[in-house]
């Protein structure tokens, strides 16, 4: 688990349950969640499954007494869920190397940090340790079509990496950066504060790189970062929906002193299409109808996305705004295919013959059909 979980999630909300809630008041809580959220009965809901996600990951650490414990300690000392930190690798404050020299003489305090943040502040101390690449974002546009099949689709993308000139350094080539006096190289100074612990900040000297450069790269100006555009095939998932967030692990900026590369997040807009909506796996059309069909009734053609027109029977009397489901003939999913919603719109004639208006009116007279408002008016 990340630190950013612990000091950023309120698992006590995510259950619904008080801060001093009873184990088998968060089991409860749990498991009523959960079976409401279960993807067994959510296939078509996909926010569902990310919240059943969200809810087993709060009862992981509340239904452990240690980790809850850890978990408590971290609240206490930096607030419910209200301590936010920056996304990684976009110039905030790395939360590991933050409390990376976090260290406590009575209360086991250092070993809370040392399990949140994956080890104690002794190990990081010889020097920086890896740094995850920035996340990047990117946004692609497609086509109606393949939001609904998934498709590969070309993205530019701008990111950090290593300076060519420098190879990282930020020193120019033929000099060497030397190490900071301040931190001995690590990075970070610990900054006491006034308590019985200490917290590392990254040192001033060197803004955390460990390393001052007196004579700065020319092409990066002692950064050592420069900027890598590039062109990459992006797998888009079939049953995509527009504005819809996707998320490629391993492919944002590179990480520094060999640590993970970030990831990238893709934004997909899906150009809508002239003749078909979607509702989740289901496509929706509006079918028009004339007077003569909806009030008779008629076998009318309907289309589809991909399996050609299928026969619809509108029944006599069909009144407007009334939806057909064609079976099956939705988008296609990896678990079968969606309907078709296909909803009438009754075509009223504007431009009538003498002949057609007097066919209507005799129509009035012999159907003496009663005031459809009257109920709606309150007239008896």
């Amino acid at each position: 688990m990340s630190t950013k979980d612990w000091l950023e999630k309120d698992y006590y909300k995510v259950l619904g349950v008080s801060s001093d809630a009873k184990p088998e008041e968060i089991k409860k809580a749990f498991r009523k969640l959960a079976r409401q959220y279960h993807p067994d009965q959510n296939k078509q809901n996909p926010e569902a499954e990310e919240k059943f996600k969200e809810i087993s990951e709060a009862n992981s650490v509340l239904s452990d007494a240690e980790k809850r414990k850890e978990y408590d300690e971290a609240r206490r000392l930096f607030g419910s869920g209200g301590f936010r930190f920056p996304r990684g690798g976009q110039g905030g404050v790395n939360p590991e190397d933050m409390f990376a020299n976090f260290n406590s003489s009575d209360s086991g305090l250092g070993d809370l940090f040392g399990n949140l943040f994956g080890g104690g502040g002794a190990q990081r101390r010889g020097g920086r340790g890896p740094r995850r690449g920035a996340d990047i974002e990117g946004e692609v546009t497609i086509d109606f079509a393949d939001a609904l099949a998934g498709a590969m689709v070309s993205m530019q993308t701008t990111s950090e990496v290593a300076c060519d000139t420098c190879h990282g350094t930020g020193a120019r080539p033929g000099t060497q950066p030397t190490v900071c006096r301040s931190c001995q190289g690590s990075g970070m100074q610990t900054a006491g504060s006034g308590g019985m612990f200490q917290i590392s900040e990254p040192c001033r000297e060197c803004r955390g790189r460990g390393m001052i450069v007196t004579d700065p790269c020319p092409t990066c100006g002692g950064s050592g970062r420069g900027q890598s555009r590039r062109t990459m095939q992006v797998r888009i998932p079939g049953g995509v929906t527009d504005g819809q967030k996707i998320r490629i692990k391993g492919k944002g900026g590179a990480g520094e002193n060999s640590g993970a590369a970030g990831d990238l997040y893709v934004l997909v807009h899906v150009r809508s299409h002239p003749v078909f909506g979607r509702k989740g796996d289901h496509l929706t059309v509006n079918v028009p109808v004339t007077f003569v069909e909806a009030a008779l009734g008629a076998d009318i053609v309907v289309p589809t996305l991909d399996d050609g027109p299928v026969r619809l029977r509108i029944p006599a009397g069909t009144p407007n705004g009334r939806t057909f489901r064609v079976k099956g003939r939705g988008a296609k999913t990896r678990t079968g295919a969606g309907d078709l919603l296909a909803t009438v719109e009754v075509q009223v004639p504007t431009h009538l013959s003498d002949e057609a208006q007097a066919a209507l009116k005799a129509y009035a007279t012999s159907a003496a059909e009663p005031d459809p408002r009257a109920a709606m008016l309150g007239w008896s």
